[in-house]
């Protein structure tokens, strides 16, 4: 006798479950975004199967009776990719990379599997989206030598697992999660039910032969990756590809890891032959900055536990309508807004009727308050059409009093600033102490954002 199987509809956007169909999920409101799935219950003589590392034991350890085991990290052989990683690929992790299409996650992929087999052993590639003969003429324009690196051509989660026992990889790479079903259910691939069955079986694959494994996840329209939120829960970590088209670098910018730094970032420059790791990301972004132009201010962010030195750009006009724009491109359109107000009103710098737009150069998204600072100075550079003096390097936080606020990692942006060759460094007053100093840079200290103007431009 066939057992009963239920059917219900889930919401792709938020995971809600429903008994019939609606337009419009009542949850998170969005349309037509439920999709049919059978349910099959278990039968009350069905074997329960046992996930997780293997032990001697099925009973809970005391913590302090837990022997700690350092597990050496497996190198990538990309510099920057191993420092958005935490220092290496932890063996047993899952890594989720998401991305814009056409980005460069599968090709960044493709370089890390033929590195890791070339020098650790057997890597599994499997593929939903693309044939072995696709993949390989990739290979041959990445210029990929001969290396243990099977490629697989599969979007059945089953049949991936059987090559995985066949080949016992070191390394686990499946592009993409959103193409991969399970026979177990029968929703279409990419669906909430699917992604998390998928998910959820690499992840005790991955943690029960101490496998490392890579997945590339789609991104929605609004940029957040598409699927469940829980497949961002069950991974180790998440990694967001970014970067412009028309532009020659990438960015991979951690948001999740478990096994290190969050926020960390690696720069990588597309070239011919695939990406190639950026050393000096610094010396990049600042590579065509004019020096004393109108509306220009070099700041120095913390990305991680890396100092990296950018141009602001600003520009301000007189507006031809009635009301002003405010535009931003690499910075938060309302912390411009606010540090426009604190400007006008602290400052006075008349800028209300002006047209007012902002650029961080190279395609970089600035997110942290001490890029407050730069921006200020590049916007009243522009006003008062005089450049910032020359040599000089800004970073702080603005309050709505116009105080200018201390910032972390002072030492090590003044460091980052005096090796590019910058002679000026206008910081916070409160991260002017003793401990920080720079025998080739001078340190000045602002507490208002009137004292740092005065300090900034001429």
């Amino acid at each position: 006798m066939k057992p009963n199987r239920k059917t219900i509809f889930v919401c792709q956007n938020c995971g809600v479950q429903a008994k019939k169909w609606l337009g419009r999920c009542a949850e998170c409101g969005a349309w037509n975004s439920m999709v049919e799935e059978q349910i099959r219950p278990v039968s009350p003589g069905a074997d329960v199967v046992r996930y997780g590392l293997p032990t001697e034991r099925g009973a809970a350890y005391l913590y302090k009776d837990v022997d700690l085991v350092d597990t050496e990290r497996v190198p990538s052989g990309f510099s920057e990719f191993d420092r958005v990683l935490g220092g290496g690929i932890v063996p047993g992790s899952v890594v989720l990379l998401g991305g814009e299409p056409g980005i460069g996650k599968s090709t960044l992929l493709l370089q890390v599997a033929a590195r890791v087999a070339a020098g650790v052993g057997p890597v599994l590639y499997a593929s939903g989206e693309e044939s072995e003969h696709q993949i390989k003429m990739r290979g041959e324009r990445l210029e990929i030598g001969k290396s243990p690196l099977y490629l697989l051509a599969e979007t059945c989660l089953e049949r991936i697992l059987e090559e995985v026992d066949r080949l016992k990889p070191s390394l686990l790479i499946v592009d993409s999660i959103q193409t991969i079903f399970s026979l177990k259910l029968q929703s279409a691939p990419g669906s909430i039910g699917q992604v998390r069955e998928a998910a959820t079986h690499l992840l005790f694959t991955a943690k029960g032969r101490t496998l490392p494994t890579f997945l590339v996840g789609h991104i929605t329209k609004d940029g957040s990756l598409a699927g469940p939120k829980v497949l961002e829960h069950v991974v180790d970590s998440v990694l967001y590809f970014e970067g412009e088209r028309h532009h020659a670098h990438r960015i991979v910018r951690a948001v999740k890891n478990r096994f290190g730094a969050v926020s960390e970032l690696g720069v990588f420059e597309m070239t011919a032959t695939g990406l190639q790791p950026v050393a000096n990301p610094s010396r990049l972004f600042l590579s065509e900055h004019a020096a004393s132009v109108p509306g220009s201010a070099v700041l120095c962010s913390i990305e991680g536990s890396r100092p990296i030195l950018v141009e602001v750009q600003a520009l301000v006009s007189s507006g031809a309508y009635g009301t002003a724009r405010r535009m931003a491109s690499g910075l938060d359109h309302n912390r411009l807004s606010l540090l426009l107000a604190v400007l006008e009103k602290r400052a006075g710098l008349s800028v209300a009727g002006e047209d007012v737009f902002v650029n961080i150069a190279g395609g970089l998204a600035i997110n942290e308050p001490a890029a407050d600072l730069g921006v200020v100075a590049a916007i009243a550079s522009s006003v008062r059409n005089r450049g910032v003096r020359s040599g000089t390097v800004v970073f702080g936080e603005i309050g709505l009093g116009g105080e200018v606020r201390g910032t972390s990692q002072a030492g090590l942006r003044i460091k980052e600033a005096a090796q590019l060759g910058f002679t000026r460094c206008v910081l916070p007053a409160a991260n002017r102490s003793p401990e920080v100093r720079s025998d080739d840079c001078e340190l000045i200290g602002v507490g208002t954002v009137e004292e740092a103007l005065d300090e900034l431009i001429d």
